[in-house]
């Protein structure tokens, strides 16, 4: 399994598909490793991506350099700045950017440090920010204190096993036996330090990029600088982790972007990964269309 050192982390990664596909950089949610993608990365890369999967910081098998500060608790800012040293080293310059959970707002900070036209020379082509926010809200806050309250006192298996109750839905405990029991040992194998987890989670309980994406807005300026037919924000119709209220309070946030949804709640990329994939691959597909329809024009 690769791995590449970036000044501060030595980052494990894996990519996926033939080196002439476009590029698809895929970001983990909070205490996710990179096998959170394997009912995607097969897909994608059938369909004509190259798919690059990486663990973040606090979680798998990336780990911190030996001389280098650890600066606990995590943000958004600092994951995105992680990405964005992988991203150089690899030098992939030009990619679709999704991410899930937290992933979507490691996405957005992103988007928001190092948007297209800017001095870093990157290019982001699209940008998908499923089942995430722009802002936690009262409920989500209270929820992330009472699991850091869990983690503490009892531990973060525990957590996890409480939250696949509320990601999963509940014909899918009733009818799919075996996937929930992969989900459990997946659960009971989880080896994530308690610092490391409540590192991330502060990432979930501080992201806020309300007044930024305002302040966008208001400028006419689009997230990443792309066009909001480049944006998309996908929900699960049932997820209440991440309630689709505020999904959509960030799909309203960005004017005129895609709005996509499937069934399923939180964990709807595995339980109904295929419609997952199926919207993830009509948003991506239908740029390249776009693409070439421009390019007849020209």
């Amino acid at each position: 399994m690769p791995f590449v050192a970036t000044s501060s982390l030595n980052v494990h990664y894996q990519i996926s598909g033939e080196e002439h596909f476009s590029w698809l950089v895929l970001i983990n949610g909070l205490a996710d490793d990179v096998s959170t993608w394997d009912p995607q990365v097969p897909a994608f890369v059938a369909a004509g991506y190259r798919v690059l999967t990486y663990d973040n910081r606090g979680i798998g098998q990336t780990t911190s350099l030996p001389d280098a500060k650890d600066p606990r608790p995590y943000t958004s800012e600092l994951l995105a700045n992680d990405l964005h040293e992988l991203l150089n080293l690899l030098k992939i310059d030009k990619y679709h950017l999704l991410g899930i959970s937290m992933g979507g707002m490691i996405a957005q900070s992103f988007a928001l440090a190092y948007p297209n036209d800017s001095t870093e020379g990157n290019e982001i082509l699209s940008l998908s920010l499923c089942c995430t926010y722009a802002a936690p809200s009262l409920f989500c806050s209270r929820m992330f204190a009472l699991w850091a309250d869990m983690a503490q006192r009892m531990s973060i298996r525990d957590v996890m096993k409480d939250v696949t109750l509320w990601a999963f839905t509940v014909p899918f405990f009733l009818n799919r036996p075996a996937e929930v029991k992969e989900v459990d040992e997946a659960m009971d194998s989880l080896q994530m330090p308690l610092e490391e987890y409540l590192a991330q989670l502060n990432v979930i309980q501080t992201f806020d990029s309300t007044a930024a994406l305002a302040k966008l807005a208001a400028e006419g300026k689009g997230l990443a600088n792309l066009p909001p037919s480049k944006v998309m924000v996908l929900a699960g119709v049932e997820d209440i982790l991440i309630p689709v209220l505020l999904s959509s309070q960030l799909e309203r946030a960005i004017p005129d972007c895609r709005w996509w949804t499937t069934r399923g709640g939180h964990a709807c990329s595995l339980e109904f990964s295929e419609e997952f994939n199926a919207g993830v691959l009509e948003f991506l597909n239908s740029l390249q269309y776009r693409q070439k329809i421009v390019a007849k024009q020209q």
